[in-house]
């Protein structure tokens, strides 16, 4: 049941609305990770790395809303609950306990890699089937893609 109709084709809102849910799990995973080595980060850069952190949940939480409501505009109902994010994000574990600085920021080096791949594809496989949703993941990417490169630059990887 469409409570909004999408002005897309059957076949192409499949392929956009499962971009779209993949996107939105990874950018909820990814602001949860962040957000856990935020919480347990420890070192001599602590501080720097702990802000840094933020700006991530800060991006991440902000694209997943666009993303939902994109889903949204084109009927298809969004899915952030914990359990499917679990099932199906592709964002990796993060250590339990407390995490050294160095490693916190290769745990996002990572986190974030893994996020970017995924969001290529989905540019890829959006942009016959609808360029507006394509323009955003193309957005999430440069704006993930920033935070990889300072990450990267912090541990010199």
């Amino acid at each position: 049941m469409y409570v909004v109709k999408s002005p897309l084709s059957d076949a192409d809102l499949k392929t956009v609305s499962e971009a779209l849910q993949g996107a939105l799990v990874d950018l909820v995973d990814l602001s949860l990770v962040a957000k856990q080595v935020h919480w347990t980060v420890v070192g001599p850069r602590f501080r720097s790395v702990h802000l840094q952190l933020d700006e991530v949940v800060d991006t991440a939480r902000l694209h997943s809303d666009t993303v939902a409501e994109r889903a949204s505009t084109l009927g298809v109902p969004p899915d952030g609950r914990a359990k499917t994010v679990a099932a199906t994000s592709g964002v990796g574990a993060v250590p339990d306990g407390w995490v050294e600085d160095g490693d916190a920021v290769g745990a996002l080096v990572d986190a974030l890699g893994a996020v970017i791949t995924r969001m290529r594809e989905r540019i890829e496989a959006t942009g016959e089937a609808d360029p507006v949703s394509q323009d955003i993941f193309i957005a999430v990417t440069a704006d993930l893609e920033k935070h990889h490169w300072m990450f990267q630059a912090a541990n010199g990887n």
